[in-house]
C-alpha cells in the first residue's frame, strides 16, 4: 500500500497550514466520500460538519454532475472565452445564474474561485469610476476580521492581521473597519444598537478618507473563516443606506452564503439588500470543480460596457466543464428545492438542536442562519469571557477531539463552526449534535483538568 503520509510529506505544501508541526504528526488521508460522509485511509466515516470547505452543497457521490462534466469533456474538454469566442455551457449558466439572482443583477463574470473573483471586482470597481472620470475614486472599504481569498488582492480585502503580515499587505487603497461582532466586541450595548454603531463606522472611515475617494464596501453577509459572525439584524439596512447617501457601491461576498446556505439563494436577500456586486463560487459548483465568479448589477455593467475594453481575464474563465458542472449542481438545487429545504425544513430543524448547544457548560452563545453556525467556547459563560490560555488552544482542542468521534468542525479560535451539506437529514442532524455535545463534554472535562476554566 502506498505510504500517502510520506509522500505528502515529502512533497506537499499545504495552505493555511504549519508545515513542519503536519509533517511531524502526518496528513489524514481522505480516499472517498458519500451523501455528507468522508471517509479516512483507515477506514473511518466522518460526517461532513463543514461540507468540504462550505461549497459540498448537494453532497457527495452526485452521479449527474460527474456525467455532465464527462459529457461536455468529450465534446469540448476546453476553450477559452477571449477573443470574441463564447460556447453554449457558458452562454447557458450567465442566463441561469442571472435568472436565479437578485434581480438588478443580469451579467456574470467568470473566475477560477472566489479569490480572483475579487481580484476581478477590485479590478472593475476601479474601471468603473475611472471611465466616469472619478479615478480618485479607488479606496474600498472591508473590515477587520474578514475573508475575501488569498490572492493579493484578496487578501488585503481580507481583515486576517496574520496574514497581512506575510508579504507587506494590504496593497494601497484599502481600509478596514470594525467588524458587528457582537459576542466577542459588543461589550454591554444591545445587539441591534451594536450593530448600528458597527454600520456607522462605515460612515465615520467614508468621511475620513474623503467620500470623493471612496470607490466601495465590501463585506460577507456572514462572515463566514472569521467565525461564522452572523450581524444584528439593524446592521446591513444601515450599512446599504449609508452606501447610497454617498454614492459607494455595495460588494458583497456570497462565496459562502450563495446557493441556499441561508435558506435564500443569496445572503443578500436573507437581510434583504441590494448589493452592485456579488462575488460567488463554491456553492456554485458544490466543489466538484473550481469555478467562481462576479454577478454584476446594471449599473456597473452599463459603465463598463461602453467604455471600450476591460483589460483583465482569466485562462479558465469560463472553462466548459466547470460549466457543466455548475448547471448539474443548479439543476439539483432547483430540482430539490435546497435552498427552500434549508428555510422552511433541516434549516430549522437544525437550528433548535444547535442553539440548545448554548446550554452546555462551556459554550458562551450558540448561532445558526440557514444551515451555517457556531458556538462559542468560554471558560465562563456569564461573562462571555475569553480562555487565558492562547486563543485557540481549547478550540484546536475541541477540533481534534470531534474528528476522533466521526465529526468535522472547524475551529477558529475559540469559535467552533459547521457548514453541513443542504441535504443533510434529520437522523444526520441528530447524529451531528450527538457526535458535538460528545466532543464538547471531552473538551470541557480537558479544560477543567488543565485548569482552564475560571
Amino acid at each position: 500500500m502506498t505510504n500517502y503520509q510520506a509522500q505528502d510529506a515529502a512533497h506537499h505544501i499545504h495552505p493555511f497550514t504549519d508545515t513542519a508541526h503536519l509533517n511531524q504528526k502526518g496528513a489524514r488521508i481522505i480516499t472517498r466520500a458519500e451523501g455528507v460522509y468522508i471517509y479516512d485511509s483507515k477506514g473511518n466515516r466522518i460526517l461532513d460538519g463543514m461540507a468540504g470547505l462550505w461549497c459540498v452543497g448537494v453532497g457527495y457521490g452526485r452521479e449527474e454532475i460527474v456525467q455532465a462534466v464527462a459529457t461536455q469533456m468529450r465534446e469540448l474538454p476546453y476553450y477559452n472565452t477571449f477573443f470574441q469566442t463564447s460556447h453554449p455551457p457558458v452562454i447557458e449558466l450567465a442566463a441561469r445564474l442571472t435568472s436565479l439572482a437578485p434581480e438588478q443583477m443580469n451579467h456574470v463574470f467568470f473566475t477560477g474561485s472566489g479569490s480572483d473573483a475579487n481580484d476581478t471586482i477590485l479590478r472593475m470597481v476601479r474601471h468603473f469610476w475611472a471611465a466616469q472620470g472619478q479615478k480618485e475614486r479607488s479606496v474600498i472599504i472591508s473590515r477587520k476580521n474578514a475573508y475575501h481569498g488569498s490572492t493579493v488582492a484578496g487578501a488585503s480585502l481580507g481583515g486576517f492581521s496574520v496574514v497581512h503580515e506575510q508579504g507587506g499587505l494590504p496593497i494601497p487603497g484599502i481600509v478596514h473597519i470594525n467588524q458587528p461582532y457582537w459576542y466577542g466586541e459588543g461589550g454591554d450595548l444591545d445587539p441591534n444598537e451594536f450593530g448600528l454603531h458597527r454600520a456607522r463606522e462605515l460612515e465615520a472611515k467614508i468621511l475620513e478618507v474623503g467620500a470623493d475617494k471612496v470607490a466601495a464596501f465590501i463585506g460577507e453577509p456572514i462572515q463566514g473563516a472569521g467565525g461564522v459572525v452572523i450581524p444584528p439584524a439593524s446592521y446591513w439596512p444601515e450599512v446599504e443606506r449609508i452606501c447610497r447617501k454617498y454614492d459607494i457601491l455595495l460588494i458583497a461576498d456570497e462565496v459562502i452564503t450563495g446557493f441556499g446556505r441561508t435558506g435564500e439563494w443569496f445572503g443578500s436577500e436573507y437581510f434583504g439588500i441590494k448589493p452592485d456586486l456579488m462575488t460567488i463560487a463554491k456553492g456554485l459548483t458544490a466543489g466538484y470543480l473550481p469555478m467562481g465568479g462576479v454577478l454584476v448589477s446594471d449599473r456597473v455593467f452599463d459603465v463598463v460596457a461602453n467604455h471600450g475594453e476591460f483589460y483583465h481575464g482569466y485562462t479558465y474563465s469560463g472553462h466548459p466543464a466547470a460549466c457543466a458542472a455548475a448547471l448539474a449542481t443548479l439543476n439539483i438545487l432547483e430540482r430539490e428545492n435546497l435552498p427552500g429545504r434549508v428555510k422552511s425544513a433541516i434549516g430549522p430543524y437544525m437550528q433548535e438542536r444547535w442553539l440548545k448547544l448554548a446550554e452546555h457548560p462551556l459554550i458562551g452563545e450558540a448561532r445558526m442562519v440557514g444551515l451555517v453556525g457556531g458556538i462559542e467556547l468560554t471558560p465562563n459563560k456569564a461573562k462571555r469571557a475569553p480562555f487565558k490560555v492562547e486563543k485557540g488552544t481549547v478550540g484546536l482542542m475541541c477540533r481534534e477531539n470531534s474528528f476522533n468521534n466521526g465529526l468535522v468542525m472547524r475551529h477558529v479560535g475559540d469559535t467552533m463552526i459547521i457548514s453541513p451539506p443542504l441535504i443533510i437529514s434529520e437522523s444526520e442532524v441528530d447524529e451531528l449534535i450527538e457526535k458535538a455535545t460528545r466532543t464538547l463534554d471531552q473538551t470541557y472535562q480537558q479544560a477543567k483538568d488543565q485548569g482552564l476554566l475560571s
